[in-house]
């Protein structure tokens, strides 16, 4: 187990999604490009030539559908790196004539609350020229899986390199407005800023991605391992009357040292959250404040433990129990949930967090066998002994009245 915990944060920092330019391809249907990028999500990439001296951008997009009749997005965010205030080409099979299309959008915020469908109006930026083909040909359909690439060329502001993508698809389009896209992981990741001269991602995706494995190996270790650690040494290691107070110390040491590690990735999940407008993973975020709140009431807790004499003894250690139990199982739900936010749901990383809490609740079966198995014998010595002492005061009664 101690194998895999310290093997944990390497399992966690080799991210899939990372952008590796070896799996993209600067050649295209129509032309070739000078420089190409894989993107973060959907399997998607990017190539591009861009001209310095008009500040012209010369770029493909290569993308995948997801259904007949589904969409696909490429667009540009002048102002952040958010869906909110693109400025799209959305490329889907005409409802009346079946034939790929290529229309102009703008994303604002209506849009994203869904006050109302996404109607195709001029974009605001110099787009020069634009169209979309599917691999294949003129004789390729859409279907799920199909290949499109989406050209554009447009004129950018001057000296002004770093480029915020935004790209996404969907599954329905309602006859020319595009429906919403789903919401997975890959869904709400799909937004790159990108230095046209470097042909790199930006620093500041770099620090992103740097604080998000940093807040799945810290919140991995302290609520996913060392929580469920402490509740352990409280619950068997208590029952060893040669350890004394010993259990104590070492329970409320890891417990407190998980509850430190624990605010800490909580404050870096904080902070991921203000770094990504756009991206809201709810069911991820509703569990860490519950599992934060919890923990804190635990510590808390400790400044307000009755002695073992005092009348309310047995109500703060049920709070205790309850209130420990439920934050540790929502704490390792939790962390099985942050490992599919990251997308890292078949990852070699999740193995180990598996192993690694496979072998701790195997302890916990071991432990609790032997704990039953000490009960079990204790009550047959001491029915044993009641007996005998039943016999024995019987026999000394039928000896006096004789």
């Amino acid at each position: 187990m101690l194998l895999l915990f310290l093997l944990l944060p390497f399992l966690l920092s080799s991210h899939p999604h990372m952008v590796d330019s070896a799996h993209c391809t600067t050649t295209a249907a129509a032309k070739t490009f000078q420089k190409c990028m894989t993107l973060p999500s959907q399997q998607a990439s990017i190539a591009w030539t861009f001209h310095p001296h008009n500040a012209t951008l010369d770029l493909v997009f290569f993308g995948t559908f997801i259904s007949p009749s589904g969409w696909v997005a490429w667009g540009i965010n002048p102002s952040s790196a958010e869906m909110t205030g693109t400025r799209a080409l959305i490329a889907f099979p005409d409802p009346n004539s079946g034939q790929l299309v290529l229309l102009p959008y703008i994303l604002d915020p209506t849009v994203k609350l869904q006050r109302g469908p996404l109607l195709s109006r001029p974009l605001d930026i110099h787009l020069h020229s634009s169209s979309a083909t599917l691999y294949g040909g003129k004789l390729a359909t859409v279907h799920d899986g199909a290949s499109i690439q989406i050209y554009a060329t447009l004129k950018l502001v001057p000296n002004k390199t770093k480029i915020h993508h935004v790209w996404n698809r969907g599954l329905y389009v309602q006859g020319y407005s595009p429906t919403i896209h789903p919401t997975t992981i890959n869904d709400l990741s799909s937004i790159a800023t990108i230095d046209l001269l470097s042909g790199s991602q930006s620093k500041e995706n770099n620090n992103i991605q740097t604080l998000k494995v940093a807040h799945g190996i810290i919140n991995g270790v302290s609520w996913g391992i060392l929580l469920p650690i402490g509740a352990v040494t409280a619950r068997y290691l208590r029952h060893f009357q040669t350890l004394g107070p010993a259990w104590f110390y070492a329970h409320a040491g890891v417990q407190l040292m998980a509850f430190f590690l624990g605010t800490v990735g909580f404050a870096i999940g904080i902070h991921l959250g203000e770094l990504s407008p756009g991206r809201v993973y709810g069911l991820h975020r509703k569990l860490g404040f519950a599992a934060f709140c919890l923990g804190s009431l635990q510590t808390l807790a400790l400044l307000f433990r009755p002695k073992t004499t005092n009348k309310f003894r047995k109500y703060w250690k049920s709070y205790h129990h309850f209130v420990g139990y439920a934050c540790v199982v929502i704490g390792v739900v939790n962390v099985f949930q942050g490992f599919e936010v990251m997308g890292e749901g078949r990852s070699y990383a999740k193995l180990g967090y598996c192993l690694s809490l496979s072998t701790l609740i195997g302890v916990c079966v071991a432990m609790e066998v032997n704990a039953w198995v000490v009960f079990c014998r204790k009550a047959k010595e001491e029915k044993l002994r009641r007996e005998g002492l039943i016999g024995g005061s019987e026999k000394a009664s039928g000896s006096s009245h004789s």
